[in-house]
């Protein structure tokens, strides 16, 4: 499959149109951002690893029944994907406080919930993403009361999955992001990418951070820590 035209280029990725309109190529770059861009950096080799642990890991999210854009790994930093419209929610699924809710809250990090929470933030750069609820997003008519529904089944799914996988990699699964798109018949899918720059990874044992925090916060050893998140999930796919 080759690149036709650029259509977008992200702070993470840019996307090729193929010869099938259905069809594109996302290309994954090692650039690195922060706080809504405002910090920026480079993590070398981490389009590498986030397009190839992105595919690892919604391959077995298929297999569990959750639906997503992936089609197949073109090579270490290309890969074809089904073409989506992009629902303008970032859904957060959350086991553990940490980042902006133990900030927004007031509380430490650390604090393992009795269960799951999710939270929703409208896509949306120029207004800082902010925070939203279910009865916002109809209002907003970014996605129909089914779609929500939808995407917060599909939400706890993956948790449910990578939680469980993480865990036999000796790694706590904190919290992540997910996104979701509409294929041209209105099937919601998940899409983006799975990978240290939307989850939070904690060594089970040490606590060590073992994701972008490592950069949001000049930690050091950021490339060595993308580099053993990788390790272990090859070890255990």
């Amino acid at each position: 499959m080759n690149k036709g035209e650029q259509l977008y280029e992200g702070k993470a990725k840019k996307v090729f149109k193929t010869d099938d309109p259905e069809l594109l190529i996302v290309s994954y770059k090692d650039d690195a951002t922060a706080f809504n861009g405002l910090k920026k950096g480079t993590i070398v080799g981490k389009g590498v690893i986030n397009n190839q642990m992105s595919n690892l890991l919604m391959q077995r999210l298929e297999k569990a029944g959750v639906p997503t854009h992936f089609v197949e790994e073109l090579s270490e930093r290309d890969t074809l994907v089904r073409k989506v419209s992009i629902v303008p929610l970032e859904v957060i699924i959350r086991n553990i406080s940490a980042g902006s809710f133990a900030k927004h809250y007031g509380v430490e990090e650390g604090i393992v919930f009795d269960a799951p929470t999710i939270e929703f933030s409208y896509k949306n750069d120029a207004l800082g993403d902010p925070l939203l609820n279910d009865y916002h997003a109809l209002a907003l008519k970014l996605a129909t009361a089914e779609e929500i529904e939808t995407i917060k089944k599909y939400s706890f799914k993956v948790n449910d999955v990578l939680k469980a996988f993480w865990a036999g990699c000796g790694v706590t699964l904190v919290d992540f992001k997910l996104e979701f798109g509409r294929l041209s018949d209105g099937t919601i899918v998940l899409a983006d990418e799975i990978s240290p720059d939307t989850c939070r990874l904690w060594d089970s044992k040490t606590g060590e951070k073992l994701d972008k925090d490592r950069f949001r916060r000049d930690l050091g050893g950021v490339e060595d820590a993308y580099q053993e998140i990788m390790r272990r999930l090859r070890e255990h796919v």
